[in-house]
């Protein structure tokens, strides 16, 4: 797709996102490209989970697979631990992990820097509709794993879970056994769909301030002990990903202590 045809298709894209809702359907749509994808996601961010026309979907998919070649898809070599810094939604595994809110809907903040608005945003619109059809209403208990298909990412599948929230910064020990399960949670859940290779994310450091050295520790540790106990496991490579230089440092010298 051209330059040219993007902006096009951006113009349809905005224009159909903004008409959903009566207070703008008299914006404007931003003249530049790089403006109206921040306008597309924006918009994708705040929108209900309620069904779209196929001309959207297609026009909306074209869009994230530019951008998707654009940012680069990236495969690891090896199995067994391993640790990667960058974009989560770059990976081509079988499952990322999201790490989501008890409304397993994404983040409907614009723009938020969250892994869960950025998982949504690269996915599409069917991602939340996806989780809307999963969850049915109310809350996802804290420390358990659910599955859907990843669709606009290079990731087969998204694996959700819900951390736990440390407003203190300082967990309960309950706290610790609940996000030692989101962990546990993902991984069974991967072994049971037949997945080889899992990626996770810092579950519960940042917005939820877990405290990152001690999530590592947690997460490291219950992985390894995951693998140790389940010799008929399928999964053969589990993905770190960190985004943080905190992060990549703290999950460099875990795995490197073996």
């Amino acid at each position: 797709m051209t330059r040219t045809e993007r902006i096009s298709n951006l113009n349809y894209i905005c224009r159909y996102l903004l008409d959903e809702h009566p207070q703008y359907r008299g914006a404007a749509v931003p003249e530049s490209l790089e403006d109206k994808q921040r306008l597309m996601r924006s918009l994708l961010n705040i929108r209900p989970p309620e069904p779209v026309n196929d001309d959207f979907l297609k026009a909306q998919d074209f869009e994230l697979q530019a951008e998707l070649e654009e940012k680069g898809i990236v495969s690891l070599p090896g199995t067994g631990l391993l640790e990667w810094q960058g974009d989560i939604t770059r990976l081509k595994v079988d499952a990322i992990v999201n790490a989501a809110n008890s409304q397993m809907l994404g983040c409907f903040v614009p723009l938020h820097r969250c892994i869960d608005n950025a998982i949504h945003s690269a996915a599409g619109v069917q991602l939340r509709l996806a989780c809307a059809e999963m969850i049915q209403g109310g809350d996802e208990p804290t420390g358990r794993a659910r599955i859907t298909p990843g669709f606009n990412l290079p990731a087969r599948y998204v694996l959700h879970t819900v951390g736990p929230i440390v407003p203190t910064g300082r967990p309960l020990r309950t706290q610790e056994v609940q996000l030692a399960s989101c962990y546990r949670s993902c991984m069974d859940l991967a072994s049971e769909k037949g997945l080889v290779s899992v990626a996770f994310c810092c579950i519960s450091t940042g917005e939820f301030r877990f405290p990152n050295d001690l999530a590592c520790k947690i997460a490291v540790s219950t992985v390894r002990s995951w693998l140790a106990t389940h010799p008929e496991y399928t999964v053969k490579t589990v993905v770190f990903n960190t985004f943080k230089d905190i992060d990549h440092e703290l999950y460099t010298n875990a795995l490197a202590e073996g």
